[in-house]
């Protein structure tokens, strides 16, 4: 049943059911109609994020997408399956040995899926399957064929013959193009790897289909995909909104759980017990990193036990429908800001809020940058921890970018110089973080002895101290909205939640 049918019969039980006057068929009968709806919304945005990505492609070219390979964690034991980004975008399948292919020009079936093939034996193992009919109803897509079938499939494209529903007359205008030899195949390719890595599916799948066909040229689809991803869907928007509700209850969560004699993993279990309980997953790995462990930008470890006077770093957000965002607090384990402690925070705070009023449509996130740059500077010379202003000494102690997109991925695509618009969604992050082994490292050159010098009593000040404040932004037609707005973050407020939990 087509979902268009499924909430017209929807509909019509529902006045049925008013008409019978029993509460449990209503109730019922509201709830699948809630779902199918659901359903509805996510398949018809998915149907306009590939309209716009054929758009873009044109009638002459033909663009494949993989899913993602499973990942092995030991033995005969799997990681947890993620999906590839950018195939998740176009279809919302999660499984995986699926492929997408999209051929603007087509008459009418410019859209094929493939899905793994169902064998009730394996998944008596490892849960169903999607079967043909469920993944077009997910997806929207007309054509979904066993994936079994792609490489026949692609093989009959390639040579310009028809393979199904696919026909000739169908494909005509890519036929055509094959022909003249002007036709293109779209893949997303990996500019990272090197020359002796193993090839992934898209760079093993160019190369066999350039020895053996003719008539085409490589394309390399990512920019198309990271432009259109850039720019949120009002459906993403929603979900997006929705997935912070968990991980802002999730931050406070893990804030209570802070006390001294705890150990940092007991906070990370306190968050993510938030993030599963509300059908969410943990974005990304959480951080969690008490005294010294704060100066560690990407911490993995959380087996410290937090001590009194210490600050807690905690960067951590859920991914729910694969919408991520990115989260980050810094503070008293005992619940007071010792005064050296408040010296870095009120910098890094300054600098987000000077950051958050360069962030409007027409700037760019490297504007943000530059500006969080120019505050923590001023603030670093007047502590003592720098000697000039006008150079990079400040990449001692602030060494990452203020601002990064989010969405599918939580470092989502999207080029940091590219004016801000409505839909983008970013975090603002300045941090500062002051670590002895940074002077030990500098090369031992006379301009870095004579700032070590300078600097070196700052340094034992404030030395283990590391603040990162975190904040994620949805631009949109009304200006911009603080998705993380929920969560304490001046000093006073911090102290006064730190209170509330010792009560």
């Amino acid at each position: 049943m087509k979902l268009q049918d499924c909430r017209i019969a929807g509909l019509q039980d529902l006045r049925n059911a008013l008409r019978g006057r029993t509460l449990a068929a209503i109730v019922v009968v509201l709830v699948a109609t809630a779902h199918a709806a659901r359903a509805s919304e996510f398949s018809d945005d998915l149907a306009a994020r590939r309209a716009r990505v054929m758009d873009r492609l044109g009638p002459e070219a033909m663009l494949v997408l993989w899913s993602a390979p499973t990942a092995r964690y030991s033995n005969d034991v799997d990681y947890a399956y993620r999906q590839d980004s950018h195939l998740y975008y176009l279809t919302g399948v999660t499984q995986p040995e699926t492929m997408l292919i999209l051929m603007p020009g087509n008459e009418t079936r410019r859209e094929i899926l493939f899905v793994k093939d169902r064998n009730p034996g394996q998944e008596h193992w490892t849960g169903p399957l999607l079967s043909t009919e469920d993944a077009r109803a997910r997806t929207g897509i007309e054509t979904v064929l066993p994936s079994s079938q792609f490489e026949p499939f692609v093989t009959a494209m390639l040579r310009g013959l028809g393979s199904g529903v696919i026909t000739v007359k169908e494909a005509a205008r890519f036929f055509d193009a094959l022909s003249a030899g002007n036709a293109r195949v779209g893949l997303v390719l990996d500019p990272n790897r090197g020359v002796s890595d193993p090839l992934t599916p898209p760079l093993e799948f160019a190369r066999q289909i350039r020895d053996r066909f003719v008539g085409f040229g490589m394309t390399d689809a990512r920019k198309v995909l990271a432009d259109l991803r850039l720019v949120k869907t009002p459906y993403e928007r929603k979900v997006l909104t929705k997935s912070f509700e968990i991980s802002n209850d999730a931050q406070l969560a893990g804030m209570r759980a802070a006390r001294p004699g705890a150990y940092e993993y007991e906070v990370k279990a306190a968050i993510e017990a938030v993030h599963y309980g509300r059908g969410a997953v943990p974005g990304y790995p959480s951080i969690v990193g008490s005294g010294p462990n704060a100066t560690i930008l990407h911490y993995p470890a959380g087996a410290r036990q937090m001590q009194a006077g210490e600050l807690l770093l905690v960067d951590a957000a859920c991914s729910l429908q694969y919408l991520t965002g990115d989260i980050t607090r810094t503070y008293p384990i005992g619940g007071t800001f010792s005064p050296a402690q408040k010296d870095i925070y009120s910098i890094v705070l300054q600098a987000q809020q000077e950051g958050v009023q360069a962030a409007r449509p027409g700037a760019s996130l490297m504007d943000v940058h530059r500006r969080t740059v120019e505050v923590i500077k001023a603030g670093l010379l007047k502590l003592g921890l720098l000697t000039d202003v006008s150079g990079e000494q400040y990449r001692i102690w602030y060494t990452h970018g203020a601002s990064h997109y989010i969405g599918i991925d939580v470092h989502d695509v999207g080029d940091n110089n590219r004016p801000l618009e409505p839909g983008m969604a970013f975090t603002i992050e300045p941090g500062i973080y002051i670590r002895q082994v940074a002077l030990d490292s500098l090369p031992r050159t006379p301009e870095n002895l004579a700032f070590i010098d300078k600097v070196q009593p700052a340094v034992r000040k404030y030395a283990d101290i590391g603040v990162r404040i975190e904040d994620s932004f949805l631009l949109d037609e009304s200006g911009l909205r603080n998705l993380s707005v929920a969560l304490p973050k001046t000093i006073e407020d911090i102290e006064a939640l730190m209170r509330r939990r010792s009560k």
